[in-house]
């Protein structure tokens, strides 16, 4: 997020009346989906939104991640859709973990790799949405990755992700952040990735793990590693955060180079130095991993590990039970067994 969006300062207020074309038309679209005017898709199993309302990143991905692995420990099978961000394909496709990133997207990639799950990719989630159960029928229920504003694909429950931004000036594009007005009550569920939560809301304790990984798999312990000359790149929202939690490991950083979020990362000379390690995130991984296939343990991975409050998962859970109930007979229930 630009500091000018942080607060309402002269760009800002010179943008704020080209904000109120935009705020009329996301009315508009929202009063066409609302009233039926414009056609949903509603799927035949529970279909749970992760997104935000403030444009660039909040951390949705691994509080994604989190959740499948809570909704799999409970029983559900799910699977995700995706726009694919930054990905050079068109249509609908499902994501392989063998894919180029550039062809799905790296969050979807990442997504696919670690959690083993179905994804697929389209610009249009329901199109995804609908192809993922056609060709995974046993999937029980669906998670999206983004989309709070893709309101053509029907969803049962919508969270909405927040880090220590908030809302930053609370006005709507260009003069702010805000993608649509925030409206706490459109909304079922909140959860703040950031230690300064501005207002109600669940919490996520957001840490990197104490290891790196190599792309063969291989397994480093990040304390091994303070003696060794170091960089560290990061193409997120947030960059420097990446930097600051390898620091609070003890690392010393030679160099650290932040790109842009969903940076292709083609092109960068980064392993020519002798003797330097490049650890980096998982996201940016995905796509390192393919340029430097050789790097062995001169190329780290350090994940990071996603942890929302157990009362922000027993809300979910208190969610979905009556949608558990709904599901259609030919379905699999989440503990495996037909439902009643």
């Amino acid at each position: 997020m630009p500091q000018a969006w942080l607060r309402r300062g002269p760009l800002s207020c010179a943008l704020w009346p080209v904000s109120l074309l935009y705020a009329a038309l996301v009315r508009v679209r929202r009063w066409l989906y609302d009233t039926g005017a414009w056609p949903l898709t509603r799927l035949p199993v529970p279909v749970v939104v992760v997104g935000n309302v403030v444009a660039g990143g909040s951390g949705k991905t691994p509080v994604v991640m989190a959740v499948i692995e809570h909704l799999r420990a409970q029983g559900w099978r799910p699977g995700v859709v995706s726009r694919g961000h930054g990905r050079l394909s068109r249509g609908c496709l499902e994501v392989l973990a063998d894919m180029p990133a550039r062809d799905c997207g790296d969050e979807p990639l990442l997504i696919r790799q670690r959690c083993r799950v179905p994804v697929f990719v389209a610009s249009l989630r329901a199109q995804a949405a609908e192809n993922l159960l056609k060709t995974h029928p046993d999937i029980n229920i669906v998670l999206a990755d983004d989309g709070l504003q893709h309101h053509a694909l029907a969803r049962d429950i919508n969270i909405a992700v927040f880090d220590d931004r908030g809302t930053g000036n609370g006005w709507l594009l260009p003069a702010g952040p805000l993608r649509e007005p925030w409206q706490p009550d459109r909304v079922n569920l909140v959860l703040h990735t950031g230690q300064h939560p501005a207002f109600a809301g669940f919490q996520a304790q957001r840490a990197l793990a104490t290891h790196g990984q190599s792309a063969q798999g291989q397994s480093v312990p990040l304390h091994s590693l303070n003696k060794q000359r170091l960089m560290a790149l990061a193409g997120i929202a947030q960059p420097e955060a990446f930097f600051g939690m390898l620091r609070q490991q003890g690392l010393t950083l030679e160099h650290t180079l932040a790109l842009p979020d969903h940076h292709d990362c083609q092109g960068l000379d980064l392993l020519s130095e002798p003797g330097l390690t490049l650890l980096c995130t998982e996201k940016d991984a995905v796509k390192l991993f393919a340029f430097y296939p050789d790097a062995g343990l001169r190329l780290l991975a350090v994940p990071l590990v996603c942890s929302p409050e157990p009362a922000f998962l027993q809300a979910l859970d208190v969610l979905l039970a009556p949608l558990k109930r709904q599901l259609p007979h030919h379905l699999p229930s989440p503990h495996g067994h037909p439902t009643s």
